[in-house]
């Protein structure tokens, strides 16, 4: 079952008439009358908390116009553990409150050291903590979301991508759970962004270049030649990158 408030997925005992959400702990009624009233009610708890999403019980409080999302994965103990992201959103965090002025408890922190369930980077978590990033911005807030960890494509099922590939970001349980598509991201960070908001996107991962799924590419190359003063020259150009299928969000160039 789909949690009409967190978006999180969670088991529902076989027969029970009702269920609570583990994450944010929202009870759901359990629809039992078969494919068309399940959808029924299902569109009917959504609709009932549109503008309701609240973060989880231990998440900051969303106040100033300085917030952060930072979240590092070193996958630990699997195939595919990586040495640097924990130590990337440490050195990310400490930027940010001594340079920029971030204050520290508006910095939303997932790794996966962390022993707090809340603040384990899972697919959910993240979804969740993406919400909390924007969730109430307006104009002159400034908005900060770093992802260190691994990055993957799948194939574009919905003929978005001029490439047919959907780029994605790795959650700690992306093997059971999936990955985090482009489509995902735009739509929980870029899309909710209020006119004058400005966000900060650093992604350190592989295949993240176009990750958050915005109309327009910048390229930067160097040059193949190199001057006769023996400096190095960059050239650079903004390529569209628009959805086929969809409508470009027009704030964003």
């Amino acid at each position: 079952m789909e949690c009409g408030q967190c978006g999180a997925r969670f088991a529902v005992t076989r027969g029970a008439s009702s269920a609570q959400c583990a994450h944010c702990r929202r009870a759901a009624r359990v629809e039992r009358h078969g494919a068309v009233h399940g959808a029924v009610g299902f569109v009917r708890n959504v609709f009932t908390n549109i503008g309701r999403t609240r973060p989880h019980p231990g998440y900051p409080p969303v106040y100033g116009n300085k917030r952060a999302l930072l979240v590092g994965i070193n996958y630990t103990g699997t195939t595919a553990e990586l040495p640097g992201p924990i130590n990337d959103v440490k050195c990310m965090s400490f930027l940010l409150t001594l340079k920029y002025g971030f204050p520290s408890d508006c910095i939303l922190v997932l790794t996966d050291e962390e022993r707090d369930p809340y603040s384990r980077p899972t697919r959910s978590n993240i979804l969740v903590a993406m919400r909390w990033l924007v969730h109430g911005c307006s104009s002159g807030d400034s908005l900060v979301f770093h992802f260190s960890g691994h990055g993957d494509q799948e194939e574009d099922k919905d003929g978005d991508e001029q490439d047919g590939q959907d780029e994605a970001i790795c959650p700690l349980d992306w093997q059971l759970n999936g990955a985090i598509l482009d489509d995902e991201i735009n739509e929980a960070i870029v899309r909710p962004l209020a006119q004058g908001v400005t966000l900060h996107a650093i992604i350190d991962a592989c295949r993240s270049g176009t990750v958050l799924d915005l109309p327009n590419l910048f390229q930067i190359k160097k040059e193949r030649e190199t001057p006769v003063d023996g400096s190095q020259r960059s050239k650079w150009r903004l390529e569209e990158h628009e959805r086929r299928s969809r409508h470009p969000d027009q704030r964003l160039h």
